[in-house]
């Protein structure tokens, strides 16, 4: 008895037990719905519903004639719910669209792709990813009209979700100057300097959490649409972009140097038309645009005797000397306090005048007349380089410009052979930009203008800003030194250290720099060289400055190593550029009306001869042998002379087709690079120069 009542009181006990607890989950149960029922409905609509940031596209980033150098390619993932369509439509559909799946990406089988859509529908799975491989606008718009597709997002369950990716049609060109944006907004160039106009402003649209954690976009009244960037307008012409890259990378292949930038400004406007930065690279064979050497930090360094420019400016506006002056250089060296100056030339050059002092670029003689006039007084030498700006940033629109370095008189570290190692371009640093932007005030008969690379700011017609050219300085000294000065400059490439780069169809004016590397405190046997001018110097369009580190060999002087780019470049820019480059001239008996001449320039003389005489044309040569030939036309005639090639110079094959003249010029050992069509029109190596093997010649067919 005592056992039932045992029994029977345990399972009363039980009973009531679960009663308890299933009035208490009836009571949470109630208390949820009615009590905390909009609490916990608001806490389940934050957690899948959120309005979540939706990306402006980017605006496109242009060269100065319309080409576009970087822009927002939209491309595509493609994505699928599919429990959203009707079954009618699925069933009818289902077949066809596997099919068309498997046939683009061509991954799977048909088969597979209706058994991964049908499982996705059987379970319930709302957030399918048909395949990871982004699809372009194109591919979108023909997939959207597939069985089920083309029902839409609302009645066939697909997705097209947007990812942009930033594309450059011209690849790596001008590739550091353009610039990229990471995604911790950190940058370089016009992507992360003009970031504020191009990145455009944000939208936003509610999205729902659907299964393994994604965001399914859903349509609501108080999505908020993106407003896209603006588009930049830069000054940039990519065919001189392209030459000055060409041309730096060859003499940094051919001299091992280091590193290397160039620049090619518009001399009136400012306009920077080219930036070339290439630097060796450290895990890789090769060259690449790793730092933008001609504005930054990094390109800051001490200048050498493109710097000289400032010193005569400031000795002849202070009228202490006159060009035809007489400096006496001794053998080379002059001693300044406890250190020795000396000239390039073993020697030296003995009594020069100042024009040939420059010409020859005499540090001995530069930093004499220097000392000899301001040594008393070397803040009136300081005032020069302050009056041009060198010693200030110049507020350049890309960010993360180099601010140049000069010692002040009275200082801790100014001493009293400062001042004659500054005057020839040493202990002072500047960037390639600053010293451009001196050489192109004297080109533009001394009005200093700041360099600029950016000229607009706009979206469709609508102009957001536009910049026009900025006059620094109205000018940067009288109008008789900016005379001297040209005809200084002018000189250096008739008859100075430059005179290698000479050239019979237009002027050129500019500065050779070769300066001592400071390494750990010493001055090793290291170069920077440079050479910055400007062309044609007659009626000055461009200014440049070529900048190569550290090349190898011997003459590692900036005359033999970055004035042989400024001339390939300037000469490629001459050929392209009508406005600057004089027609060929017409043949004398084109001008006359004789039509029955073939136009004949140069060739070899055989080859000419049997052209002329199977068409009938009197002509004549008085030469021997099987020699190349130009044509000389007559009234009736064509007389040939003689254009030798058997010296042990560079050959002239200005009128010559291409296959002639790559046949004369590899005889002779020479690279051969070339652009155009037709017969060559423009050789960079002056004929009668002495042949230097793999020396690099550019010639320019038209």
């Amino acid at each position: 008895m005592n056992i039932k009542r045992s029994i029977v009181l345990r399972v009363r006990i039980a009973f009531v037990a679960v009663a308890l607890l299933a009035g208490a989950i009836f009571y949470k149960i109630v208390h949820l719905q009615f009590v905390e029922g909009e609490k916990w409905e608001a806490k389940s609509e934050s957690i899948n519903f959120q309005y979540r940031q939706v990306s402006a596209t980017r605006g496109n980033i242009y060269a100065a004639d319309g080409s576009l150098l970087a822009t927002s390619l939209p491309f595509y993932r493609v994505v699928m719910d599919p429990i959203v369509a009707k079954e009618e439509v699925y069933r009818a559909g289902i077949d066809s669209l596997a099919f068309l799946l498997s046939s683009y990406y061509r991954d799977r089988s048909a088969d597979t792709y209706k058994r991964m859509i049908t499982e996705a529908r059987t379970t319930g799975k709302r957030y399918l990813i048909l395949n990871r491989k982004q699809i372009g606008y194109q591919d979108m718009q023909k997939m959207s009209q597939w069985p089920i597709f083309r029902n839409g997002r609302m009645g066939g369950g697909i997705i097209f979700e947007k990812v942009e990716k930033r594309y450059r049609p011209f690849n790596n060109l001008a590739s550091r100057t353009v610039g990229f944006l990471n995604e911790d907004k950190y940058g370089v160039g016009i992507e992360y300097s003009f970031n504020e106009y191009l990145e455009g402003k944000n939208g936003r649209a509610l999205f729902q959490r659907i299964a393994g954690g994604s965001w399914k976009p859903v349509f609501d009244a108080e999505d908020v649409k993106p407003d896209d960037g603006y588009d930049i307008f830069t000054t940039l012409d990519v065919n001189i972009q392209d030459v000055a890259e060409s041309a730096l990378l060859r003499q940094l292949i051919n001299k091992d140097a280091e590193f290397g930038c160039v620049i090619v400004m518009e001399v009136e406007t400012g306009h920077i038309k080219a930036i070339a930065n290439l630097q060796k690279n450290k895990s890789s064979y090769g060259y690449g645009e790793n730092y933008n050497f001609a504005i930054g930090d990094q390109g800051l360094t001490e200048p050498g005797s493109t710097f000289k420019l400032i010193s005569i400016m400031a000795l002849l506006e202070e009228g202490k000397i006159g060009l035809n002056d007489i400096v006496d250089t001794g053998d080379g060296t002059f001693r300044f306090y406890d250190r020795t100056m000396r000239d390039v030339k073993q020697g030296g050059y003995g009594k020069i005048t100042v024009q040939e002092a420059f010409e020859k670029s005499s540090n001995v003689a530069i930093s004499k007349l220097v000392d000899q006039h301001f040594g008393h007084s070397p803040s009136r030498f300081m005032a020069y380089v302050e009056k041009v700006g060198l010693d200030q940033p110049l507020g350049f629109q890309l960010r993360g410009e180099g601010a140049p370095y000069f010692k002040k008189p009275g200082e801790k570290y100014w001493y009293g052979t400062t001042l004659p190692w500054m005057s020839i371009g040493y202990e002072s640093k500047l960037t390639p930009l600053h010293t451009l932007t001196l050489y192109n005030a004297v080109a533009n008969n001394g009005k200093m203008v700041k360099p600029m690379i950016v000229q607009a700011i706009a979206k469709g017609n609508a102009i957001e800003k536009k910049f026009q050219t900025e006059v620094v300085k109205k000018s940067i000294a009288s109008d008789k030194t900016i005379k001297a000065l040209q005809q200084l400059l002018e000189g250096v490439v008739n008859n100075g250290t430059a005179k290698n780069i000479f050239s019979g169809d237009y002027k050129i004016a500019g500065k050779t720099g070769t300066a001592q590397k400071l390494i750990d405190g010493r001055y090793t046997q290291r170069y920077y060289t440079s050479f910055a001018g400007y062309f044609p110097a007659d009626k000055p369009k461009y200014s440049a400055i070529v900048v190569i580190d550290s090349p190898k060999g011997f003459n590692a002087y900036g005359g033999d190593v970055s004035a042989p780019v400024f001339k390939e470049i300037a000469d490629k820019i001459y050929a392209q550029d009508l406005k600057l480059n004089k027609k060929t001239a017409v043949p004398t008996y084109l001008a006359q009306g004789i039509n029955e001449f073939p136009f004949i320039q140069a060739g070899k003389v055989d080859e000419l001869q049997m052209i002329c005489n199977k068409f009938g044309i009197s002509n004549h040569y008085n030469g021997q042998g099987d020699n190349w030939v130009k044509s000389v036309p007559q009234v009736k005639s064509i007389q040939w002379k003689s254009n030798p090639t058997e010296n042990p110079t560079v050959p002239d094959v200005s009128g010559l087709p291409l296959r002639d003249a790559l046949y004369v010029l590899e005889n002779k050992g020479l690279r051969v690079v070339y652009q155009g069509k037709g017969r060559v029109k423009n050789q960079s190596i002056s004929p009668g120069t002495p042949v230097q093997q793999n020396y690099v010649i550019n010639l320019v067919l038209g």
